[in-house]
């Protein structure tokens, strides 16, 4: 762990400590950086999967099926 100095927006900062549950800043903070990693990681993932299956075919095929329910209606 390291200290750092940042200006953090105050009302930002009690809002997510609110809903988090939190009681120091510390905790908000690193609570918040978590949640911002995971959700990138968790996209990275997404992207990786999509792609994948846009190799297969499976995302033509999905777009065919899904364009023939449109057309159905």
């Amino acid at each position: 762990m390291s200290v750092t100095q940042i200006d953090i927006d105050e009302d930002a900062l009690a809002r997510a400590m609110a809903l988090a549950g939190v009681r120091t800043k510390k905790d908000a903070v690193n609570l918040a950086l978590r949640f911002y990693a995971e959700q990138q990681e968790r996209a990275a993932r997404i992207a990786m999967h999509f792609e994948r299956a846009r190799h297969w075919g499976a995302v033509e095929h999905a777009e065919r099926l899904h364009q023939a329910e449109k057309d159905a209606r």
